[in-house]
């Protein structure tokens, strides 16, 4: 591999900004300090821009296996990429769900060929694989998948003695989408009983509305601390919900941690006149009180990490009427450009964007020399300009299905380079696709 030397960049670190030069050889940061100099090494001359550990996303769908017509592992692990992401973690849900040893294997075969990332794969739940499930090797294999809500195939794990048969012998971190299946079904009926199949975009905070989550939510943190389960509640949605985490240990001491997206960071409800499906997720984008909730919950410890949630669908499927559109959306690309335009706006600290975006989630998953600028670690960075604006457009993003939430928006900040595992991955629109990413392995 190529040695690189990132001078004078303005490293963002463990609650700290310094001006430093990085070092880096044979895929590690060998070396941290001023004044370095390195016989052979590719010099990249960062003055004014940040170096920030790369992003680890903890929760993407890359749709590959089986619905590859919407995204596979090598498009959007190169859109992560461009976006400052280093690492990602994805879901069981793809076609055939990951339910078995044997098919969460083919998911890491293939990633070992294709991903421009790092990568891991959470191992998925159902009503009836426990044997499979104890048979998760916690070394590799970021965790384990719940959908408590809804989901695809047979995934929806909704028996109360089989969840408690998941949490009390789930050999690694159990990761959980947490909405009330039957306050849902409840909730729509009564809709479709008002309007028939006359259903808006509008509407679905109120169908998946805060109780389905505040429930779903409390029932799995009841789970966790009756068995003590290692917990992680993904993609926060209300702020009744932030009350169930604690923010008064330190994060490596936390049996419950919790996730807040991008998504529910950026955009509410008042987002649906303009932006119609291209905002519909599931948990739902809520009211503007919850989106403030959510960023102080961040602010304040109560939610652990920041991650995505990224789940492309075609163009088509999103133009359909709202009943019918799939739920989910692009966002690997776009989410540390959104962070730093938070920023800018003084919304959070690059600081906080670091420790939420890598630190933590490195503390969470138990990884090894990842998450953090230090010597000895892997050399996964991302260097940014504050002051790069562009906007976003078809044109400029490499999601396979085309399109962005945050089509026609135009950022500040830009990601200029990203290195994975020590290879210089991404430059200003350009990748070096000769180089694959690692697999994830964690300390447990």
């Amino acid at each position: 591999m190529k040695t690189y030397l990132i001078k004078g960049a303005t490293v963002v670190n463990e609650g700290q900004q310094i001006v430093t030069d990085v070092l880096i050889k044979d895929g590690f940061i060998t070396k941290i300090g001023q004044n370095l100099v390195a016989n052979g090494a590719t010099e990249i001359i960062a003055e004014g821009q940040y170096l920030l550990p790369g992003m680890i996303d903890d929760q993407v769908h890359f749709r590959e296996p089986g619905l590859t017509h919407k995204a596979d592992i090598f498009t959007e692990s190169m859109a992560a990429v461009a976006g400052g992401i280093t690492s990602f973690m994805e879901m069981p849900n793809t076609v055939p769900n990951t339910l078995t040893q044997s098919l969460l294997q083919d998911k890491y075969n293939i990633a070992a060929e294709t991903s421009l990332a790092n990568y891991s794969f959470y191992m998925g739940a159902s009503n009836d694989n426990i044997e499979e499930i104890l048979k998760t090797d916690p070394k590799n294999v970021c965790g384990l998948k719940v959908f408590m809500g809804s989901s695809t195939g047979n995934m929806l794990v909704d028996n109360e003695k089989t969840l408690e048969n998941i949490f009390s012998k789930a050999p690694l971190l159990v990761a959980t989408h947490c909405e009330d299946e039957a306050t849902i079904r409840k909730n729509l009926a009564t809709f479709k009983a008002k309007y028939g199949e006359d259903l808006t975009i509008e509407m679905h905070p109120l169908i998946r509305d805060v109780e389905a989550c505040y429930k779903s939510s409390s029932l799995a943190v009841e789970l966790a601390k009756r068995y003590q389960t290692r917990l992680h509640v993904l993609h926060i949605s209300t702020a009744k919900e932030i009350e169930l985490f604690d923010n008064s240990i330190a994060l490596k001491d936390k049996k419950i941690t919790a996730e807040a997206c991008i998504h529910h960071l950026w955009f509410n409800d008042k987002d649906y006149a303009a932006k119609g499906n291209f905002i519909k997720w599931n948990p739902a984008v809520k009211s503007e009180d919850d989106q403030k909730a959510i960023l102080a919950g961040v602010l304040a410890n109560r939610i652990d990490v920041i991650a995505t949630d990224h789940a492309p669908h075609t163009m088509e499927e999103k133009q359909k009427p709202y009943s019918q559109a799939p739920a989910g959306g692009p966002l690997v690309q776009h989410a540390i450009p959104a962070l730093l335009e938070m920023h800018l706006n003084g919304k959070i600290t690059l600081e906080k964007i670091a420790e939420k975006t890598a630190h933590a989630v490195a503390v969470c998953f138990n990884i090894e020399k990842r998450g953090f600028i230090r010597e000895g670690y892997w050399a996964d960075l991302v260097l940014v300009d504050l002051n790069d604006p562009w906007k976003v457009t078809k044109l400029n993003n490499f999601y396979k299905c085309g399109w962005s939430p945050f089509d026609g928006n135009t950022f500040q900040a830009s990601v200029t380079h990203t290195f994975v595992s020590g290879n210089l991955a991404y430059v200003k629109g350009k990748f070096t696709t000769d180089q694959i990413g690692k697999r994830l392995t964690f300390e447990r």
